[in-house]
């Protein structure tokens, strides 16, 4: 488990209102932050961005005022998804880029991510230098050196622009239907745009954003209004986002699932056949066995990283590869965009079924997903699973019990208080009883 005091997988995350999600602490985040990027010598500027949550609203304005303290300027973004704060990061020659987003969690919920001036998320080092500010005295700089406050006006436009080049030119979606579900998220304003310049019939669900609604029975962690929308309509496929827009799902005109591991599938076997692949495929710990054996059967290698797209792309630097990905719908292009990004992921996705001339259903068929059962046991506080020697023998009598026809995972969650639960394996009768016993003992472990 990490030792940092504040920082989870991807940044800070809780519900709003309690400790660290207050005014009082997003101050001071804004402070330390401001300490901890500024280069002396120069004058720095921090972007701001947020998702449709109505606490973003208290938070903007906090996070503003510690910068300002610090010394910093502050562009501010207004709702955007968190993937173009990354860009936009970028090419304004910023210190850094902050999202204010609890991602795919209710709207109670919210959040902080750091994106460094290239555009990453930041490494471990970097957010334990934030810690360290955290913990000294806010102390105001004079008053001839305090920040200044910018409202960048067009940043949708931009990003618009930016994800249609990662795409070729001559690349079209004419006479494509697609249904996109925003999630009353980030990407309502940008995404729908996106598609129809590049020529799709676009019909939009999830894009009335209220500051409450986001992700609410819509979004890439509730499928059924966007299969419910593709079928009512007749349309080629539905493409679903999460509410800051890094995370995306698709559904076939049949209304089946696709999730994260079949994309990530698609567009590597896609690239692969053209020659265009550069080495292999990173996934996580959780990412469907099938996804790896598919991708052998194909020549192409595969390796695991920790659960979180920082350390999916930590793997692909080392390895100097190009694309990695979640189940989750979390995907990074390296050759495209420095971090992950649903709307450019999904371009990507309809590149290979224009490229192939094949459908999304077809384009699937080359990957047989394994049974997967995943259960999130909630704890009062976060821990490690295999500190404990109950769930440690509980594990490895289940291990034994499958062989090599299957997998078993124990993890804490870095974003919430749950300890996940999963088994794979060829038999779903026997997945299923293997993590509900293994579950049990997890849940029997935390009273």
């Amino acid at each position: 488990m990490s030792d940092r005091k504040y920082f989870g997988t991807d940044g800070i995350r809780g519900r709003v209102g309690e400790f660290p999600i207050t005014p009082e602490f997003m101050l001071r985040l804004g402070w330390a932050a401001g300490q901890a990027f500024k280069k002396d010598g120069q004058r720095n500027s921090v972007l701001i961005g947020k998702d449709t949550r109505l606490s973003g609203y208290m938070f903007e304005s906090a996070l503003e005022a510690g910068l300002a303290a610090a010394g910093v300027d502050v562009k501010l973004l207004g709702p955007m998804p968190t993937p173009a704060i990354a860009y936009l990061t970028r090419t304004f020659r910023a210190s850094a880029g902050i999202v204010i987003s609890a991602s795919h969690n209710p709207h109670h919920d919210n959040g902080i991510k750091f994106f460094s001036s290239a555009g990453a998320k930041l490494d471990d080092a970097l957010e334990a230098e934030i810690e360290r500010w955290l913990d000294r005295p806010l102390e105001v700089c004079e008053p001839s050196e305090l920040g200044k406050a910018f409202r960048v006006d067009d940043a949708p436009g931009r990003y618009v622009e930016f994800c249609k080049s990662t795409v070729p030119n001559e690349f079209t979606m004419d006479g494509l239907h697609i249904v996109l579900d925003c999630a009353h998220g980030a990407t309502y304003h940008v995404a729908p745009k996106v598609f129809r310049e590049l020529g799709a019939r676009v019909s939009v669900i999830g894009a009335d954003p209220d500051g409450l609604n986001i992700n609410l029975g819509v979004g890439s962690t509730h499928l059924e209004a966007l299969k419910a929308a593709v079928l009512e309509k007749k349309a080629d496929l539905g493409i679903a986002f999460d509410g800051d827009g890094d995370r995306v799902l698709m559904v076939d005109r049949d209304g089946s699932e696709v999730d994260g591991d079949e994309l990530l599938y698609i567009i590597a076997s896609q690239r692969h056949a053209e020659g265009r692949l550069k080495g292999g495929v990173v996934g996580t710990l959780m990412t469907n066995l099938g996804v790896e054996l598919a991708l052998k059967d194909a020549g192409i290698a595969f390796e695991r990283a920790k659960v979180g797209d920082r350390y999916v792309m930590e793997r692909l630097v080392a390895n100097d590869w190009v694309l990695g990905g979640e189940g989750s719908g979390h995907m990074v292009i390296r050759d495209c965009t420095t971090t992950g990004d649903g709307i450019v992921s999904a371009l990507q996705v309809l590149l290979a079924i224009r490229k192939s001339g094949q459908t999304l259903a077809q384009l699937r068929e080359g990957m047989t997903k394994l049974p997967q059962k995943m259960i999130n046991v909630r704890v009062a506080e976060r821990f490690d699973p295999l500190s404990r020697d109950d769930i440690v023998s509980a594990l490895r009598q289940a291990e034994a019990e499958l062989g090599e026809a299957g997998r078993v995972l124990l993890r804490a969650s870095g974003t919430e208080p749950l300890i996940r639960v999963m088994v794979e394996g060829q038999v779903e009768s026997d997945i299923t009883r293997v993590v509900e016993e293994l579950a049990g003992v997890v849940e029997q472990s935390t009273r």
